[in-house]
Formats: structure tokens, C-alpha cells, sequence
């Protein structure tokens, strides 16, 4: 998992929570929290988990590929949940 870049983790765990979506779904969902989300920088990033065994790239149709959570990708959210609590054990309080 730390191997990865912060974006590549960000694109793992949207994948994890949306089951099979398609790359623009993906795209869609991680705009919400990542500015300058374009085909470049997305679609290079997938290939990327999907050539790590992390992500199976699979199509829905002749157009659009689906992306989904492969059991080497969860088994690395959790290690790195797992590695996230030795740390942060509560959760962070916000301040205003």
C-alpha cells in the first residue's frame, strides 16, 4: 500500500465503496474531493492498480469499462486501516 500515491489510494478506496463503476464514475466521485481530476491523469492511475492486482478492469459494453475491488486491494485498505490506528486511534476533532 505505500507504494502507492495518496491519489491511487484515494482511487482504490472510491472503488471499494462503488463496487463495479465505470471510469467516469470513478472520475465523477473523486472530483468531489480532488481538484484536476482529467483523462490523463485518471485513466494512466487505474492501469496502474489494475496492472498491481489491486483493481480487475472488466466492460460493461463495447464503450465502458468497469473497474472492481480486487481481494489484493481490500486485503490492502485493511493493513493500511490496520496501520492508520496505531496512530490515530481517536477520531481527529475538528476545529473551527
Amino acid at each position: 500500500m505505500f507504494e502507492l500515491t495518496g491519489f491511487q489510494r484515494d482511487l482504490l478506496y472510491v472503488i471499494a465503496g462503488l463496487g463495479r463503476p465505470s471510469g467516469q464514475m470513478v472520475r465523477r466521485e473523486i472530483e468531489k474531493h480532488v481538484d484536476n481530476v482529467n483523462h490523463g491523469r485518471l485513466y494512466p492511475n487505474l492501469d496502474t492498480l489494475v496492472e498491481y492486482g489491486l483493481v480487475e478492469k472488466g466492460r460493461h459494453d463495447q464503450r465502458t469499462n468497469y473497474y472492481e475491488i480486487a481481494p489484493e486491494g481490500r486485503e490492502l485498505i485493511s493493513k493500511r486501516r490496520r496501520w492508520e490506528d496505531t496512530y490515530v486511534s481517536q477520531p481527529i476533532e475538528e476545529t473551527h
